[in-house]
């Protein structure tokens, strides 16, 4: 009686090894596809400031100027959720709002930009 072995792997080495590359690169180009997808939305953060001032019963807040001031068409600025009041465009505005009572005053301050887009440029509490 002769016994005869036979091959019983079902996958080469070789088979296996490209398999596993192929895995690996179809993986790497869903990954970058979704992140470079993702990256074309994202607006590029524009360069400009505020700063808030709280003396005695008064707050006072000054625009700044910066890197991306040319494009500021309008500043918008709110005190405790208050109606915003216009800065302006110009660096160096100021403007004071009196009566304004102790400290924690919530003051906002939002850009808008000749492209239409807007930004907070102040958060801060006086």
């Amino acid at each position: 009686m002769a016994f005869t072995k036979k091959n019983e792997e079902a996958v080469s080495p070789v088979i296996g090894v490209i398999l596993m590359v192929a895995v690996t690169v179809i993986l790497a180009a869903v990954i970058a596809a979704f992140v470079f997808g993702m990256a074309g939305n994202i607006n590029k953060t524009k360069i400009v400031a505020a700063t808030a001032d709280h003396h005695a019963d008064k707050i006072t807040v000054t625009f700044q100027g910066g890197q991306d001031a040319q494009y500021v068409t309008d500043i918008g600025v709110s005190f405790n959720g208050a109606p915003t009041v216009t800065l302006g465009n110009i660096v160096g505005n100021t403007i004071a709002i009196t009566g304004v009572p102790g400290p924690n005053n919530h003051v906002v301050a939002i850009a808008y930009f000749n492209d239409g887009t807007q930004q907070v440029i102040l958060d801060t509490y006086t």
